[in-house]
Formats: structure tokens, sequence, C-alpha cells
């Protein structure tokens, strides 16, 4: 059994090995940002780099960010939404792209964690015709062929819009 203590140190300590600098988190409740009442998700601290400002630690960054949300309180509890949580994040501000992401994390899953790649399952970004963003079919080649090399069988499976739950995984590993 591993604790949420032990992944969390692995994961800043497998990132750093990899160039990344661990950073602290940002306080629950914002000090500079008067558009939230609290912090909601792990990227929300580093969006002015994001968007392009310089980081005093470089372009490589890591940390573990408590998250507080609140609007969608009246869902909390099914399988899919929570209030009080912690984010994991490895962030590259502009210095690496899907590729190296995708096949770091994997490795972490399965090799630091030693999580089983056969009950792996992912999801990519499937498009969005309304604003003109193509389907994520670079992200979902990569995680095909990462799977691939384990000896699993990959089936891609688009689950549009929000009728997954009525599709099932149908045989899919990628959705």
């Amino acid at each position: 059994m591993v604790t949420a203590e032990e992944v969390r140190k692995k994961y800043l300590e497998y990132f750093e090995a990899k160039g990344h600098k661990v950073i602290p988190r940002a306080l629950l409740v914002p000090q500079d940002d008067p558009t939230t009442l609290f912090t909601g998700s792990g990227m929300q601290p580093l969006i002015p780099y994001l968007l392009g400002e310089n980081h005093p630690q470089g372009r490589r960054l890591v940390d573990s960010q408590t998250c507080f949300r609140a609007e969608d309180m009246d869902e909390v509890g099914d399988n899919r939404h929570t209030t009080f949580f912690e984010m994991l994040g490895n962030w590259s501000l502009g210095d690496y792209f899907k590729e190296d992401q995708l096949t770091w994390f994997w490795d972490f899953l399965t090799k630091i964690v030693g999580l089983d790649p056969d009950k792996l399952y992912v999801t990519c970004f499937i498009g969005d015709e309304l604003v003109g963003v193509p389907k994520d079919t670079e992200s979902a080649k990569i995680w095909k062929d990462l799977i691939q090399l384990n000896g699993t069988q990959v089936k891609e499976v688009d689950l549009p819009g929000d009728d997954g739950g009525q599709k099932g995984m149908q045989g899919g590993r990628i959705f």
C-alpha cells in the first residue's frame, strides 16, 4: 500500500531528477487574485508564467498544490467531483511538450508507482468544433505507442459530449 505522502514525495523527486525545480504550494486563499476566493487548480498560481512571464526558478517546475472547488458543490460525492484535493503538476514553460510529458508520466505511473499498465486508461481532448479546436490526435498516438510497448492491445473510442456514461468503455483504452 502506497500512501499519498509517498506518491507526492516520489512525484516531486522524479521530476526534480528530470531537471524540474520544486516550487512551494501557493496559498489556498490567493492573496493577489481578486477573481477567485480559492485556488481551484494546480495551474492557477502559475497563470502569469503560462502566459509568458519568466518564472524566477526557470522553465521546468514541479509542485503539489492544494485546491478547493465549490462551483459544483451540488455534485460533490459522485465519481467526478470533489471539493478539497491536491494536484501534482509538472510544468514546462516552453521547454518540452507532449511526447516528453506523456512518456515521463507513463514511466512514473508504471515504473515508480508500480501501477499495472494493463489497468491504465487515458483520455485525450476530443476537440471542439464550435471554437475550432481540433481533436488531439498527437497525444492519442503517443499514448498508443506507450501502451503497445507493454504488449497491450489498444483501441481508441470517441466519446463526444457527456454520453460516455451511456456508451461505457466499449473495449477502449484511449478515450
